[in-house]
């Protein structure tokens, strides 16, 4: 995305089965640690992470040795589509298109990465919390979890 001081780029980690983002990043650059970073926050909000598969297209970032090492670490299972498959990266391609409709395209032109940063906190705010869902039965994300979790063990999760 072009601002008036240069070009910006998001990362989204997105929960597969809630559709809830829980890890994003916004750089000026393409580079390894815009992954790194959105990868940080989701391993942060999501502690157990056990039976993780982690989807991803062949970007430089996502391919780039200090990313899959920390993927390793956390036990994550990598799964890489193969070259010029959509079908492995759909879901990431319908949330950067919706991204870029809902608030990119519609709120620019943008100043700078500060404002493009500030904006897209919001967003994901609004994405898990208030935006519906068909995917998922017509709900938000954390309203989704929230009712998953008081269906498995009695015990509602917070919605943050």
């Amino acid at each position: 995305m072009a601002t008036w001081a240069g070009f910006v780029f998001a990362a989204f980690i997105t929960d597969v089965y809630s559709r809830r983002i829980v890890g994003w990043r916004v750089s000026s650059s393409l580079r390894a640690d815009l992954a790194v970073d959105a990868l940080e926050m989701a391993i942060f909000a999501r502690a157990d992470l056990d039976h993780l598969v982690h989807h991803s297209d062949r970007g430089g970032q996502y391919l780039a040795v200090v990313y899959t090492d920390r993927l390793e670490e956390e036990g994550a299972v990598t799964s890489v589509g193969s070259k010029g498959d959509s079908y492995d990266n759909a879901l990431a391609e319908a949330i950067n298109s919706l991204y870029k409709s809902e608030l990119i395209y519609r709120n620019g032109p943008w100043r700078s990465i500060a404002d493009v940063e500030l904006a897209t906190a919001g967003w994901v705010d609004w994405w898990n919390h208030r935006r519906i869902h068909s995917a998922i039965g017509g709900m938000p994300p954390a309203e989704f979890e929230a009712t998953y979790d008081q269906a498995e063990t009695g015990v509602s999760r917070v919605a943050v």
